[in-house]
């Protein structure tokens, strides 16, 4: 690989623009971040949302590469020190917590919502409201609830981690699990849905 196809990682400031990123808008400023954590362009902001005072808290020595983050109005995402997270797509309605050590590799998927309701009328009118004649402000409620991945936990390609899920500390999920319950601390799972294959012990 030549010095022109390296990857350019910047340091995450909030409210700075990064020097020669594509995207050319700020970082946001309610956002917390520790040293030497880095991200390779401010695209991963495209849909963050989020306007608490503190709708982001990044740890030191986390990696964000080519990564979404984003949230709703409300919303509040926490990764932990040393975390690297490559290619992954966050959708935060409420609270997702990331540990420490942790690594989540391309295509991971994780949400705190189904961010739609479930019954079939409330579907169809949500649909409405999304729509370019809609009002986002008539939308029907639909449930959120938080998740929280430990640390060191490690996350395989094409994972879905959904909603009111907790992960347990070493957990291992396979590539293309998707974790509709609980894991326990050490235990490997995979399929759809994720089972546990090795329980650590």
């Amino acid at each position: 690989m030549t010095n022109s196809q390296t990857k350019v990682f910047h340091i995450l400031a909030p409210g700075k623009k990064l020097e020669g990123d594509y995207c050319n808008f700020p970082i946001p400023e309610n956002i917390e971040v520790g040293e030497n954590t880095v991200i390779d362009s401010s695209a991963t902001f495209k849909q963050y949302y989020s306007k608490l005072p503190l709708g982001l808290k990044l740890g030191s020595n986390i990696t964000l590469n080519s990564t979404s983050l984003a949230t709703e109005e409300d919303a509040c995402i926490e990764i932990g020190d040393y975390t690297y997270i490559m290619g992954a797509s966050i959708a935060c309605n409420q609270f997702i917590s990331i540990g420490r050590y942790v690594f989540i590799a391309s295509g991971v998927t994780i949400v705190d919502s189904d961010f739609h309701p479930a019954t079939p009328a409330n579907r169809i009118a949500d649909t409405i409201a999304l729509s370019p004649v809609g009002n986002k402000k008539h939308r029907p409620s639909f449930t959120s609830k938080p998740v929280i991945i430990e640390d060191e936990v490690w996350i395989g390609f094409n994972a879905a981690i959904l909603k009111g899920v907790r992960i347990g500390k070493g957990a291992i999920i396979q590539p293309g699990a998707v974790v509709l319950a609980d894991i326990e601390p050490g235990q490997t799972v995979m399929g759809n849905p994720a089972k546990v294959v090795n329980d650590g012990k």
